[in-house]
């Protein structure tokens, strides 16, 4: 099954689509036909993950690749723009290439399987900036960490500098509104300010390949 880890020898790449509620399965569905048709197959492909938000205007996929090489070959073939050509009639919000530098807590390797409750957050922040944000988040995980349902986060940079993004798997998201309320969790909630521009959605991994 797909993993995420600092250590992982992978390219990892994230795209996200926002969506009319009313069509957010059919998205999820046209994914994965494009997945098992065509995707898996290609040289490189390590997995993909697709993630639906419990509001239902959101879908991702977060994808992993042997090498950026071989990513950006499928990317520039004729079966990758059929594919975007497809999904076309839905919105790309975003799609960049990441490494993972932060894995709290530090022996954490996250799995990640059907069903599992994420918490992905995505900071919009100039390339001169962002290292800065990348050691405040590491300063600030450890306290969203003694969240007892909070049972890892995973950030990442963009490789062009424009973004970072917290992958935080949960067990539990009945109390997530706890860290954007609670006196303990103040800093947590700000940390990124006058940094980065922040926009989060809670979801649920619906599909992933493999699947062991």
């Amino acid at each position: 099954m797909p993993t995420i880890a600092k250590n992982n020898e992978v390219v990892t790449v994230i795209f996200s689509f926002a969506v009319e509620p009313e069509r957010q399965q059919e998205l999820i569905e046209m994914m994965i036909d494009a997945l098992e048709t065509t995707t898996k197959h290609q040289s490189g492909f390590v997995s993909a993950s697709f993630h639906k938000s419990l509001d239902g205007v959101r879908v991702f996929n977060y994808a992993q690749w042997r090498t950026l090489g071989e990513y950006e070959a499928f990317a520039q073939s004729p079966q990758d723009q059929a594919i975007g050509a497809r999904l076309s009639q839905f919105q790309l919000l975003d799609s960049r290439i990441y490494e993972v530098v932060i894995s709290k807590p530090d022996d954490a390797t996250l799995k990640i399987t059907k069903g599992d409750l994420i918490h992905f957050a995505e900071f919009r922040v100039k390339p001169e900036n962002q290292q800065r944000l990348i050691e405040l988040e590491r300063e600030n995980v450890v306290i969203a960490l003694e969240h007892p349902n909070l049972l890892c986060a995973n950030f990442h940079r963009s490789v062009d500098g424009a973004r970072t993004a917290n992958y935080g798997q949960w067990r539990s998201l009945d109390n997530f509104e706890a860290l954007l309320k609670e006196p303990t969790y103040e800093s947590v909630r700000e940390y990124w300010k006058g940094l980065a521009e922040n926009e989060f959605h809670l979801y649920k991994v619906v599909y992933t390949e493999p699947l062991e």
